[in-house]
């Protein structure tokens, strides 16, 4: 006989004031006083967030009497004992314009379960049911997420509608986010699975169509890449669909991956328009695919072959791998290798685009100080928390994990004579792993399974090339071993001024030093991060574009005075310009 259900009920109740008031009710709470829980992060996101903050009120009754409620810690309460069924009552503030918490306004609701409902400890394994109440204010919108229908039970939830929904347990009732209101959606099939893209914002004439169109090619590919026999897409075990679920500002971006789902942000700039060009993409629109493509690619890379560090996740405290150079630096190379494979990108813009994830890391001098598999451990405390001087101390394990993976891509091309890839690696680790990581058989992969995975796939022995490259902090031979595949690499200088060896950033109309690298120009002339620049050789400074005007009367080598206010305080230091960095790199394809 299956448990009784935990039920769930949730009401954007008060639109212009961003809440969300949200109903348990548990048949059979613990005798002793049932504990409640949230999350204190989100999965994908390595950071304690503390949800809870935003529970502004939280209430408890048995039979239409109150029952007192105390709180125990940063993310737990406990009621105390009752007898019969126990109902409880909370408010979450909901105004986390992000792709990890809640928004709530007029427009429309969004949120996670992860920082909106308790979990009933002692009871997590249990089904549970998600009832989305609508009321007169939101009862024209849809509502749109992966979480199944509640098939069988009264009140059960139509297609796109308010009513019951259910999930097996409480981990999947938190791996399916809700969006409520009246976007711009399109819906298509890639191998037979069903996807929707579901667009909330102001988007004036947007290309749906076109965007379809190139996002079904990137999941058919993506399929047939994990599942070349079957094509079967991995969330028809927990979900009729796919759901990606954007919300567009100006200047937006990011994402978050789910086990049948994605929350993304994107800027309007960077999604088409009807009437443009189709033959041409974007450097924006091509960013856009990108994410799609990474945050898909997770629905087999991280949401079911995991680490064994978040098998099962421990929401309470941080989960710490050496491994997320795997998962997200993985994902990160198959994203625009995706893009290709499924022809939405052509060579020379795949290249363009590899061009500029090498690129990234060679500018980060970090890379030096940290290496790939310390960046992955320590992410909950320094790659999530960075400041001014994280590119001299850091590097990320999205960019150089990308590098590693096409690097080994690449030896692995090389000693095989062509027969063998990463993709042999990827699919023993889906089959290892992955596949049946939902169906009763979870299995996390060790810390130490990646020479042997390798070596087992492909017949390379990466151990002295992790040794170098993951675990130390070398830089990959990156040149050569192109040259091998019939690609050219080459460093050019993306500016032929001369330079402070420093990032700028504009901040209210001032011109600011952003970073100052260790041992450059800016650095050893005394300058710090921080500085808002005044004058160079008595010359204002009036923003970045000023600056360039000024240095364009300079050469390399030459000395300059700049003075800046370091907080309310005039300083003058003595700079020697620097040569421009060869650090842009530019890829080619070989004549034949």
């Amino acid at each position: 006989m299956e448990p009784t259900p935990v039920l769930y009920r949730a009401l954007p109740e008060d639109l212009s004031g961003h809440r969300l008031t949200v109903q348990i009710q548990i048949t059979s709470p613990n005798p002793e006083g049932q504990i409640l829980s949230l999350p204190a992060w989100i999965p994908g996101s390595y950071l304690i967030r503390d949800f809870s903050r935003q529970i502004e009120s939280i209430a408890a009754s048995s039979q239409g009497t109150p029952v007192p409620v105390r709180k125990l810690d940063n993310h737990r309460w406990q009621c105390a004992p009752c007898q019969g069924p126990l109902h409880i009552q909370y408010q979450v503030y909901a105004w986390d314009l992000s792709v990890r918490g809640a928004h709530i306004d007029e427009t429309h609701a969004f949120f996670n379960g992860a920082g909106t409902l308790l979990a009933v400890e002692g009871r997590t394994d249990r089904p549970c049911l998600l009832e989305l109440v609508e009321n007169e204010q939101i009862a024209h919108w849809n509502v749109y997420t992966s979480l199944p229908e509640a098939q069988g039970h009264p009140g059960a939830a139509a297609r796109h509608g308010f009513g019951l929904y259910r999930a097996r347990d409480y981990d999947e009732l938190i791996d399916h986010p809700v969006e409520m209101g009246t976007p711009q959606v399109i819906s298509f099939f890639a191998h037979g699975a069903e996807h929707e893209l579901v667009f909330t914002g102001v988007l004036p004439n947007l290309d749906l169509a076109r965007i379809a169109r190139d996002v079904e090619q990137i999941c058919a590919a993506q399929i047939a890449f994990f599942e070349p026999e079957t094509r079967r897409a991995p969330f028809l075990d927990s979900s009729s669909r796919y759901v990606f679920m954007t919300m567009v500002t100006d200047d937006g971006y990011g994402g978050l991956e789910h086990r049948a789902s994605t929350a993304l942000m994107a800027s309007r700039r960077d999604l088409p328009a009807q009437g443009q060009d189709k033959a041409v993409k974007s450097a924006g629109y091509q960013t856009f695919l990108g994410l799609v493509s990474h945050e898909y690619f997770h629905t087999w890379n991280v949401k079911r072959i995991k680490p064994a560090a978040f098998a099962p996740y421990d929401l309470s405290r941080e989960n710490h791998t050496r491994l997320l150079w795997v998962f997200e630096g993985f994902t990160s190379y198959y994203d625009d290798l995706m893009l290709l494979r499924s022809g939405v990108v052509s060579e020379p813009e795949y290249l363009g685009l590899l061009a500029k994830n090498i690129s990234a890391v060679q500018r980060s001098p970090g890379r030096f100080k940290q290496s790939a598999a310390e960046s992955s451990f320590d992410a909950w405390t320094r790659y999530y928390k960075q400041d001014e001087n994280s590119p001299n101390a850091l590097v990320s394990y999205y960019t150089k994990g990308a590098l590693i993976a096409l690097g080994l891509d690449l030896c692995i091309r090389a000693h095989s004579g062509q027969e063998k890839s990463l993709d042999d690696v990827m699919r023993l680790m889906w089959e290892r792993y992955g596949r049946d990581f939902y169906q009763g058989k979870p299995q996390g992969m060790p810390e130490d399974a990646m020479p042997a995975l390798i070596l087992e796939a492909t017949g390379f022995d990466a151990t002295d090339f992790i040794a170098r490259y993951v675990d130390g902090r070398e830089d990959l031979p990156l040149k050569p071993w192109l040259a091998k595949q019939g690609v050219q690499l080459d460093w050019k200088a993306a500016s032929k001024l001369p330079s402070l060896q420093a990032r700028l950033r504009q901040n209210g109309g001032q011109c600011q030093l952003a970073t100052v690298f260790t041992d450059g120009a800016a650095h050893q002339a005394g300058l710090s991060a921080g500085d808002t620049l005044v004058a160079l050789d008595g010359l204002r400074i009036s923003d970045s574009a000023g600056l360039e005007r000024l240095l364009g009367a300079y050469e390399a080598g030459q000395t300059v005075q700049i003075h800046v206010f370091r907080r309310d305080e005039l300083r003058c230091f003595t700079l020697q310009l620097a040569r421009p960095a060869q650090d842009e790199c530019v890829l080619a394809r070989l004549p034949a």
